[in-house]
């Protein structure tokens, strides 16, 4: 029986992108346009653009946007000039940036997954629904995330949650990033959405609002980032994410 047979073999720890004895991070926008933007990796979760300490990267929340650009005239679309003085802050936090998963797993379990763990490191896996029935109605599914975010606010873990309404009336389905404070803002937030929400994008809104301990409710592909940005060492963006909750997305049913 061959290694790549042996279903018990521990495989390979991979190596991270960059160590201490190599120096410090200094991959940049750059980079970050040519292999993930245009390389159509990105997945428009806007990290990136909440991260950037220059306000030099813009994001269009549209049908035929979701995705960063570059603001700054200087050296256009493709590089930054804050870039080339050593600002690091849109790579750290991109979680579609090369090989991010075994250094957030590190991180967040301390161990990388099995090769048998395809959808990642689980503790516990739950069938559950929301006990209080209007809670349940108004959910997708059976209320979880939102039973969740109201009893982290009301308890005193958090002060705010990163979620989605809907616009206007909401007869256009269209969603837009805000923030939830109280039960009433958590529960207008319940319910599918059937086009794309960059929830990070509400994160100026909280920290404007004086808010320091946040949820951060997204697709998979949103909160791919805490994990990221706290590998990495972004520093005081990815702090005040306390909790990281993760919704089933179409793609994971395809």
């Amino acid at each position: 029986m061959t290694v790549s047979e042996d279903t018990t073999a521990t495989p390979p720890t991979p190596e991270p992108w960059f160590t201490r004895e190599e120096g410090r991070w200094t991959h940049q926008w750059k980079e970050l346009y040519e292999e993930v933007v245009t390389a159509g990796l990105c997945t428009g979760c806007s990290a990136c653009v909440i991260a950037c300490p220059h306000d030099v990267l813009g994001y269009e929340h549209k049908e035929g946007g979701y995705r960063p650009f570059h603001l700054e005239e200087e050296l256009g679309d493709s590089d930054c000039v804050h870039g080339q003085k050593g600002c690091t802050s849109c790579t750290r936090a991109c979680p579609r940036f090369r090989d991010w998963e075994p250094t957030a797993d590190e991180h967040l379990f301390g161990r990388v997954r099995e090769t048998d763990e395809l959808h990642g490191i689980t503790e516990q896996v739950l069938l559950v629904r929301a006990t209080d029935d209007h809670i349940n109605e108004l959910g997708q599914d059976g209320g979880l995330v939102s039973t969740i975010l109201i009893w982290l606010l009301e308890e005193g873990y958090t002060d705010g949650a990163l979620v989605s309404y809907l616009e206007g009336d909401g007869s256009t389905w269209r969603p837009k990033p805000g923030v939830a404070t109280n039960r009433e803002e958590v529960l207008a937030a319940a319910g599918s959405r059937y086009t794309y929400s960059a929830n990070w994008l509400a994160y100026d809104e909280a920290k404007e609002r004086g808010l320091e301990n946040l949820a951060l409710v997204g697709m998979g592909c949103q909160v791919s980032s805490p994990a990221v940005m706290w590998s990495r060492k972004i520093g005081k963006v990815g702090k005040p994410i306390k909790f990281n909750i993760g919704l089933l997305c179409s793609k994971t049913f395809d």
